[in-house]
């Protein structure tokens, strides 16, 4: 599960560009009760998801015409320059150099062979989100994408993360652990993508899951507030109820209420 230790190669930030940052801060604090923080002036508009004073996300305007509505994952480096490197020679496109952000920590952005985007942060003053796994908060990331063989050979050249495939109904699963960690460290998945979703036009994307008490209930509020259902809720044994959706202008995001140990 995902974890404030943040070793090299796990996620430790997430952050949303929407093109009306007023209405998506009413969005996802009225379905998981978050409160929003702004950075300042010197900030752009960046600022701070927050859920009882602690930072759960983040959020920021569209920086240019051709940048589209999604959530971003972030995984922790220790050289931002050098995982660029990385990235570099496994096939990857750096989207954007690295650069400091004040004081905070050094970050950069890239897009997969298969085309997902993701990014890092190398921490300074801040390490990362202040809580993850609990309510309401950031608790698995999962790669979608067109060639799941190509992508996972891409992370691993990348983060040198671990990986065991596991049967889940028709599709094989990939989780993935950091380099050295455990069962318990593991941090997300990779997905082949079916015909019929590239055939509908689902591209590559990683996609972040938000731990909820009710996912139907979350289904029911979101729907009301102008989002739509992707994937309906769904039970996944010794998972949990998850469910997929898009935000009202046009964000992915999925919400699970994890099956208890043992489950």
């Amino acid at each position: 599960m995902l974890s404030t230790d943040f070793t090299p190669g796990s996620p430790n930030w997430l952050d949303l560009a929407s093109p009306d940052t007023i209405a998506s801060e009413a969005f996802y604090g009225t379905v998981f009760g978050w409160t929003f923080a702004s950075a300042g002036p010197e900030a752009g508009g960046y600022g701070f998801f927050q859920q009882g004073g602690r930072t759960v996300a983040a959020l920021g305007p569209l920086t240019d015409d051709s940048a589209h509505p999604g959530w971003t994952i972030y995984f922790s480096t220790r050289d931002a320059d050098r995982t660029t490197a990385l990235v570099d020679a496994a096939g990857g496109t750096v989207r954007f150099a690295p650069f400091d952000v004040f004081s905070s920590g050094r970050m950069a952005g890239y897009r997969d062979p298969t085309g997902a985007d993701f990014a890092v942060w190398q921490p300074h003053d801040t390490r990362g989100l202040d809580t993850v796994t609990e309510q309401g908060t950031f608790c698995w990331a999962e790669c979608y994408s067109v060639d799941a063989e190509a992508a996972k050979a891409f992370y691993r050249a990348t983060f040198g993360w671990q990986e065991q495939d596991v049967p889940l109904g028709d599709v094989t699963y990939t989780v993935l652990t950091p380099a050295g960690g455990g069962t318990d460290d593991a941090h997300g998945g990779i997905v082949q993508l079916g015909p019929e979703q590239t055939a509908a036009g689902t591209t590559s994307h990683w996609l972040p899951y938000f731990e909820v008490t009710n996912v139907d209930a979350a289904l029911a509020l979101a729907g009301q507030l102008g989002a739509t259902v992707r994937i309906p809720a769904t039970d996944v044994h010794g998972v949990g109820r998850l469910a997929q959706l898009v935000d009202p202008h046009g964000a992915v995001f999925a919400v699970i209420t994890s099956a208890l140990p043992g489950a």
